[in-house]
């Protein structure tokens, strides 16, 4: 029991700290100053033990050393409205924080903390797709004239990052003859920030044989820069702090019957991370770590990369890189005698979340007062 207690004193300091950290204060000491706690904390322990007024026996029970949160008010410091969303409001537009920097656990060393069946399961996919992994190549090229049928291979994921504003429009990105590279069952995730390209990239799924499946989408923080975004876009009616990566299949997947190809429901379709700097183009990291985690199949190529964007099991294309290594004849021969598949493991297969079972099993309940057709009568022939 005490192991189990100081487990969770430690868990509830690291939490004060890491609260402390966003709130931008030095010590957890702070806090209370911090959240403006004074009036709701409940008295000390008293070093000798209190008696009722009415001279009971019974001893009144210790009061906790610890912050008290009535609503969410007391999160709030130098407001004095009466009503907490007025108040959690006023808080973001006084300190130019948004509300997505207060979301816990939202990095990849500690979302599983307190999953740990799960944290499990992501070290052992993590350590079987690096064991797995093909060595990084890369290729300088134009992707307006590159021929993609020079590459000789087809892949299971392709990752599109358009650089779009960098002489590269929607129609360009519509015309890659994306086809040329897709196996016929694979899958396509492209970035198209929000707004108009969401629908320019369904346009581009559509004409490239691919169907939507999901939109994974990126909620920027500004932790380490707050108040108003400086890209303000002209024409957006709100303040835009999300881009979104729009998921297409190509080929019959089923997740059910597909575990050889899919280990479906290992991540989320959220992705909360820090804004760039302005003008960056960089993505967060943890696009790949969802793609690998989905997809079995080790042929991945990334187009528009760039040399920060080079990674083991990846072949990346794009006009920024500033060297080639790609080879077609050594990158074909990395997937031959069956090798196509990262492959799966008992403890691997034992933990990842699995899909229900088929309805198709099931009797169907029938609806009260429903139509029951009357039995034909018998004819004797």
């Amino acid at each position: 029991m005490s192991e189990k207690l100081r487990e969770l004193r430690e868990r509830s300091q690291k939490r004060k700290k890491l609260l402390a950290q966003a709130l931008g204060v030095s010590s957890v000491s702070e806090l209370r100053h911090a959240l403006g706690t004074t009036l709701d904390v409940l008295p000390k322990k008293k070093a000798v033990t209190d008696y009722s007024s009415e001279g009971g026996d019974k001893p009144v029970p210790k009061e906790p050393d610890s912050l008290v949160y009535t609503d969410s008010s007391t999160f709030l410091k130098g407001t004095q409205s009466s009503n907490p969303h007025n108040d959690y409001c006023q808080h973001f537009v006084d300190t130019g924080q948004r509300p997505q920097n207060f979301i816990r656990d939202v990095g990849l060393a500690d979302r599983f903390e307190e999953y740990p069946k799960l944290r499990e399961l992501i070290k052992l996919k993590d350590d079987l797709i690096a064991r797995t992994a093909t060595p990084p190549m890369y290729l300088r090229c134009d992707l307006k004239t590159f021929d993609l049928k020079q590459m000789g291979s087809k892949f299971d994921v392709l990752l599109v990052e358009p650089p779009l504003g960098s002489g590269w429009r929607w129609q360009d990105v519509l015309a890659l003859d994306l086809q040329q590279i897709a196996q016929p069952r694979c899958f396509l995730f492209l970035w198209c920030g929000s707004s108009e390209g969401l629908d320019m990239g369904r346009e581009c799924l559509k004409k490239w044989g691919f169907r939507r499946c999901e939109d994974i989408c990126w909620i920027k923080t500004n932790i380490k820069n707050p108040g108003h975004s400086k890209n303000l876009e002209h024409n957006a009616v709100f303040q835009r702090t999300k881009e979104h990566c729009l998921m297409g299949i190509k080929g019959t997947v089923r997740r059910s019957v597909d575990g050889d190809f899919i280990h479906a429901n290992v991540d989320i379709d959220l992705i909360i991370s820090e804004d760039p700097e302005f003008g960056s183009t960089e993505k967060p990291i943890e696009i790949f770590h969802i793609m690998e985690h989905f997809c079995l199949g080790r042929r991945r190529v990334h187009l528009f990369g760039r040399d920060s964007t080079i990674r083991p099991g990846w072949v990346t294309l794009g006009h920024e890189l500033t060297n080639s290594n790609f080879n077609a004849e050594l990158y074909a021969s990395y997937f031959t005698d069956g090798r196509e598949s990262t492959g799966c493991t008992e403890r691997i297969e034992a933990l990842r979340p699995k899909s229900p079972p088929a309805a198709a099993n099931k009797p169907r309940a029938r609806a009260r007062n429903a139509f029951r057709a009357r039995p034909r009568p018998r004819t004797n022939m």
